[in-house]
C-alpha cells in the first residue's frame, strides 16, 4: 500500500513514511493510491470477531509495511477492556428495533477521539523507538482532540505534545481536562480566537519545511491518515453489532449518522464504504455552523471566516474549514490532483468554490451522503426526547446526530448514530434539558477544581513557533 497527495506532489510513500506527518509536502493530504477492499465472504466471515481482530484486519491492509506480528501486537495493547471500560470497546446500545447507538465514548477522555488516539500512542512510540527518532506533535483542538491527543501521548518516550485550543471556547470539563495534565511532555497553548486560527497556525507551521524539519514536527490532528485509518475501524464494529442486534442477513445495508465538524469522522465511513462495507447512507449532521451541510444540498463550498463561526452548545463542531473534506473531494473529481489544486485554489483566492453545475456535483448522491443541521433548540428537543423514550441521556453532539439521522431515517435499513462523547462533557445544557447532572464516571469527580497549566498567546504564528523552540532539545 502506497500513498500519494491529494495533490499530486512528490512521490508514492509506504504508511511508514507518512505516518508522522500531517499535510503532504505540497500542501493536500495523504490517500491511499487505491482503497483496499473486503470480499463479501470475507466480510461475513467478520460478523462476530472482536474490535481487537477487527482492527488488526481493518488496519493491517493500511500498514502493510509493518510486521503484522507487531501491528497484532499493538492493537492488542491499545483495545483493552481495562482502557474502555468493556470488553466490547466499542458496544452498541439499541434505543428500538433499527435505531441504535454506538457507543465510542469509554476510552480514557469520554470522547470518541480515544478510538484512534489510544492507537496511534502507541503506535507513534513504536516506531520512534525503532527508528531512534523523537518527535513534537503540534495540534489544534476545538474540544475533544486536544484531551484525547494528551492522554494517548503522556508520558510516551521521545514525544512532546504542543496543543492549541480557542481560549474560552471549550466546556469546562474539556479545559480541565486538557489544562489539568502536569506530565512534562504536555504543553497547553489558549489562542486568542476561535478554533479555525488554532487550526490555520497548524497548518502554517506544517508548511514551513525547514522549521518542521529542523523541530521534527508532527501532528495528530484528523488530516492524519493513521488517525482516519484507525477510524475506519468502528464502523465495521458498528455495521456488524446492528445487523447482528436486528437479526439481519450479511450484506444487508446499514446507515450511519454522524456529527461532523471537521469532516474527520464521516469520513473514515466513507472509506468503510470504499473498502467494501455494505452502506446505504452516510447522514451528515453539523450544529448551527453548517458548512458541510451547505455543500451537500447546494454544492458549493465556502469555508467561513472566524467572525462568523458561531459558538453553540456542542461546541466541539465549531468550526468552518473541514480538512478532512478535501479527502472526499478528491475521490469526487476522480482522484484528479491537477482538478483538486484548482479547487482549493480558488478557495484560496475567492474563498468557495461551486460544484453544483458541474459533472462532479451529479455523482454526490451515488456517494450516499446527506446532511442537515440542528440548532440548539433541536439539541435540547432530542436530548429530552431521548431520555423521555429510551432513559438514554445523550451529550450535545450525539444529540445533533441522533436529530438529523431520525430524519433521515428509511423503513427496513438500520440506523446507527455514532455517539461522541459523554454527557458530563457537556453538563451545563445537559442540566438545561433535563433538569439533571450527568453521572461522572469514576476518576472525573473534581476534575475542574484541580490545578491548570497553560500559555495564552494571540493568534500568532510566529509566537507559536518561538514557544515551540524554547521548550524543545
Amino acid at each position: 500500500m502506497r500513498y500519494v497527495s491529494t495533490r499530486g506532489g512528490g512521490q508514492p510513500q509506504t504508511f511508514t513514511q507518512i505516518l508522522l506527518e500531517g499535510l503532504a509536502p505540497d500542501g493536500g493530504l495523504f490517500v491511499p493510491e487505491a482503497y483496499p477492499h473486503f470480499t463479501p465472504a470475507e466480510l461475513a466471515a467478520m460478523r462476530r470477531w472482536s474490535y481487537p481482530e477487527l482492527a488488526y484486519a481493518v488496519l493491517s491492509r493500511f500498514a502493510d509495511d509493518l510486521p503484522p506480528a507487531d501491528l497484532k501486537a499493538l492493537v492488542e495493547k491499545t483495545y483493552t477492556a481495562k482502557a474502555f471500560r468493556s470488553d466490547a470497546i466499542a458496544p452498541l446500545r439499541t434505543l428500538e428495533p433499527g435505531v441504535h447507538i454506538l457507543g465510542l465514548s469509554y476510552g480514557p477522555t469520554l470522547a470518541f477521539k480515544d478510538m484512534a488516539m489510544q492507537f496511534l500512542g502507541n503506535l507513534f512510540e513504536y516506531v520512534l523507538a525503532k527508528n531512534g527518532r523523537h518527535l513534537n506533535i503540534l495540534g489544534a483542538t476545538s474540544g475533544d482532540t486536544g484531551s484525547s491527543a494528551e492522554y494517548a501521548m503522556r508520558g510516551k518516550s521521545n514525544i512532546r505534545v504542543f496543543m492549541l485550543s480557542p481560549h474560552g471556547r471549550m466546556s469546562p470539563f474539556q479545559t480541565a481536562q486538557m489544562f489539568s495534565l502536569a506530565d512534562p511532555n504536555i504543553f497547553n497553548i489558549a489562542v486568542r480566537g476561535v478554533f479555525d486560527d488554532c487550526q490555520d497556525i497548524v497548518k502554517e507551521v506544517g508548511a514551513d519545511a525547514d522549521f518542521k524539519a529542523k523541530h521534527s514536527i508532527g501532528t495528530v490532528n484528523s488530516i492524519n491518515w493513521a488517525r482516519v485509518a484507525a477510524q475506519v475501524v468502528y464502523y465495521f464494529k458498528g455495521y456488524f453489532a446492528a445487523i447482528e442486534a436486528d437479526g439481519l442477513k450479511d450484506g444487508s445495508p446499514v446507515s450511519f449518522s454522524v456529527p461532523s465538524g471537521n469532516f474527520g469522522n464521516i469520513c473514515a465511513g466513507w472509506i468503510a464504504k470504499q473498502m467494501g462495507l455494505p452502506v446505504r447512507r452516510l447522514i451528515l449532521a453539523t450544529n448551527e455552523n453548517n458548512m458541510l451541510d451547505e455543500f451537500f444540498r447546494t454544492g458549493v463550498y465556502r469555508p467561513r471566516k472566524g467572525a462568523e463561526v458561531f459558538a453553540t452548545t456542542s461546541p466541539s463542531m465549531d468550526i468552518s474549514k473541514a480538512s478532512n473534506f478535501e479527502r472526499y473531494a478528491w475521490d469526487l473529481v476522480g482522484q484528479d490532483p491537477v482538478r483538486v489544486r484548482e479547487l482549493w485554489k480558488k478557495l484560496d483566492t475567492e474563498g468557495q468554490f461551486d460544484l453544483s453545475s458541474s459533472a462532479y456535483w451529479k455523482k454526490v448522491d451515488d456517494t450516499g451522503f446527506v446532511s442537515d443541521f440542528s440548532t440548539h433548540a433541536t439539541r435540547l428537543d432530542t436530548i429530552r426526547r431521548v431520555w423521555r423514550d429510551y432513559q438514554v441521556m445523550i451529550d450535545t453532539h450525539t444529540a445533533d446526530g441522533v436529530k438529523v439521522g431520525l430524519d433521515y431515517r428509511e423503513t427496513g435499513v438500520p440506523l446507527v448514530c455514532l455517539e461522541t462523547a459523554l454527557p458530563v462533557k457537556f453538563a451545563e445544557t445537559i442540566r438545561e434539558a433535563l433538569g439533571l447532572d450527568p453521572e461522572r464516571p469514576a476518576g472525573f469527580e473534581n476534575i475542574e477544581s484541580l490545578p491548570q497549566r497553560f500559555e495564552v498567546m494571540d493568534a500568532d504564528t510566529g509566537a507559536v513557533k518561538r514557544f515551540v523552540e524554547s521548550h524543545t532539545a
